[in-house]
């Protein structure tokens, strides 16, 4: 039997990362109170196809007709984005009336706050004419208008959904880039980018094996940090910048890699994966160390949870600043870890037609408070 839930209550996210490996989709349902109970009803996962990764890759750095080759990445996009909707749709027996609203994160392709301006790519009126559902779209543009970052956007729904009043936590959440969430017990809330993710790992390990991820941290595991090399990565200035601040591809990328490894050009492959490992596990252990000694419990989602090399470096790192806090993923609160930026998304669909702001302001910096989004109706 379809599900009954009165249809005004369900929403869609949508969420395609800096990792470019596929779109992570949920429905959820939000109930009102000082804490938001997040419902799901179902999710789903549509990879990537190679060729698709590698033109939105190709749009991240300036190139002869980009206009042309953006727009249609843009329209592949919302196919893929309208086949992740259809699947969730099947698998959790609800007709598409059921759906308040998608919300669509996009395809960052450039980053640039400093200079006023953020890029997600999708066509989200296109996935509104596919799916004949109300679209949201574009949440990061409002809040580099009133003078913020534009990210990390997640922190305001890891304080509704995971904060508690008895215990000081962190949500890292390690995509592409690495981010945090310092949930404090009295509601103050610092979130901003870390440094990289899983980017250069993602990088280096292409290079080398043409493999799209380090699996579990094999590779990793079976090399040895380079000290050197470590040093001189952590040597990056946007490391010691206070927040909010928030980065991206624009910064972490393989050239950015390669310009650090000259002086490393006989090192073993298999050792600078070890080192970008270690790199991603201690700028987390360094930006908690800094902004959240008290955090005893650490909480992890995003493709990284699932890398129990890195996961164990991590409380490694943490464990030599002096913080004995406990390093597991967000199963332990219920979500797994890849389904929660995608219930983020769709927590800020709920925000949108709530007319309700998405954004902290301590966290991206903004002038106030705003209500995120740009509406694509269906009809």
């Amino acid at each position: 039997m379809p599900n009954t839930t009165p249809p005004q209550h369900l929403y869609i996210g949508l969420m395609s990362g800096t990792s470019l490996d596929g779109v992570d989709g949920a429905i959820a349902s939000f109930d009102p109170g000082p804490g938001v109970a997040v419902r799901t009803l179902g999710t789903s996962y549509i990879p990537f196809p190679s060729g698709l990764r590698d033109d939105l890759l190709a749009l991240q750095s300036s190139g002869e007709n980009e206009i042309h080759r953006e727009s249609l990445a843009a329209n592949a996009l919302a196919g893929f984005y309208a086949d992740c909707v259809t699947k969730l749709l099947e698998t959790s027996l609800l007709p598409s009336s059921a759906i308040k609203a998608i919300a669509v994160h996009g395809q960052t392709i450039r980053h640039r706050p400093e200079l006023g301006y953020t890029r997600q790519t999708g066509n989200p009126a296109l996935l509104a004419e596919l799916t004949g559902i109300d679209v949201i779209a574009d949440f990061r543009s409002r809040d580099i208008a009133a003078g913020g970052q534009g990210a990390p956007l997640v922190p305001a729904f890891h304080q509704a959904a995971f904060g508690n009043k008895d215990e000081s936590r962190v949500v890292a959440n390690i995509g592409g880039i690495g981010n945090i969430s310092i949930l404090s017990n009295d509601d103050d809330v610092i979130g901003f980018d870390t440094g990289p993710g899983n980017v250069l790992m993602d990088a280096w390990i292409c290079r080398h094996q043409d493999k799209a991820y380090d699996s579990d941290g094999a590779w990793a595991r079976s090399g040895q940090v380079l000290p050197e090399l470590l040093q001189l990565l952590c040597a990056e200035p946007y490391l010691d910048l206070p927040p909010p601040k928030s980065t991206g591809r624009d910064l972490f990328n393989i050239d950015w890699l390669m310009s650090r490894l000259v002086r490393f050009g006989s090192a073993n492959a298999a050792d600078v994966q070890a080192t970008l490992t270690a790199f991603t596990a201690t700028t987390l252990a360094d930006a908690i160390h800094r902004h959240a000694p008290q955090a005893r419990a650490i909480y992890v989602c995003g493709g990284g949870a699932f890398n129990s090399h890195l996961m164990q470096q991590i409380a490694a790192a943490l464990h030599a600043r002096g913080n004995a806090a406990v390093v597991e993923s967000t199963e332990r609160l219920g979500v797994s870890p890849n389904h929660v930026e995608a219930l983020a998304f769709a927590w800020l669909a709920h925000r949108f037609i709530s007319r309700l702001p998405g954004n902290l302001p301590a966290v991206t910096g903004a002038r106030g408070p705003r209500i995120l989004g740009a509406l694509y109706p269906a009809a």
